[in-house]
């Protein structure tokens, strides 16, 4: 299931706008600051990666992830994937060795099992007009490619501000847990971090959780 190609021209032409805006800043990828940004990033850790361990990024941005692991001492085999060619040739030039790949998830079709670790931030935050329906097969496709598990964020729509903001996309946390229940038995939500904001772990059925 890719995206739809309307939706993907609105998020590439949005994604340019605030490039040319803010340059490499977390502002050009939608993100109020870095220290939200990274707040996020601290969330997905708690999955468990761990150095040597290979990573799909999804909806990448910059790589900023695989940096700011870097900064907590850990390097992993880091794979981003975006729709957006400015925020890729931006993220080339900062991180020269990182492998960076333009398109979605379905267009870049990994084999099942062929990522320890699959992640995602904020890139499914964007207004869609399917009703989520992308955003829970993107999540699908996530579980099937990792070996250890995924760790994603979405938007709260129990918050009244975001849930009301036409460009959002925001998804009531129950929701996703009963999404995530059907993929594993071994998952986590965590919604207390920021009021309108929430990140799923899931582990891969087996595997244990740290």
């Amino acid at each position: 299931m890719s995206i739809d190609q309307k939706q993907r021209q609105r998020i590439v032409a949005s994604q340019r706008d605030a490039w040319r805006r803010f340059g490499f800043h977390p502002n050009a990828l939608f993100w109020s600051n870095r220290e939200i940004q990274e707040t996020r990033f601290r969330i997905l850790l708690e999955a468990g990666m761990q150095s040597g361990d290979s990573l799909l990024d999804v909806g990448c941005g910059f790589g900023d992830f695989s940096a700011w692991l870097e900064g907590q001492g850990i390097a992993v085999l880091y794979t981003g994937i975006d729709l957006s060619p400015e925020l890729l040739a931006e993220g080339r030039r900062h991180y020269p060795a990182l492998n960076l790949v333009e398109g979605d998830l379905f267009e870049f079709d990994p084999e099942p099992g062929s990522y320890d670790w699959v992640t995602l931030s904020g890139a499914l935050n964007r207004d869609h007009d399917d009703d989520g329906e992308y955003a829970r097969a993107t999540i699908r496709r996530m579980y099937e490619t990792c070996r250890k598990g995924i760790a994603f964020n979405l938007l709260d729509a129990r918050h009244e501000w975001t849930r009301g903001r036409w460009d959002l996309q925001s998804f009531h946390p129950a929701a996703i847990a009963e999404l995530a229940s059907e993929l594993s038995s071994n998952f986590k939500v965590r919604d207390s971090y920021l009021s309108n904001d929430f990140t799923v772990l899931i582990w891969k059925q087996g595997t244990e959780n740290v």
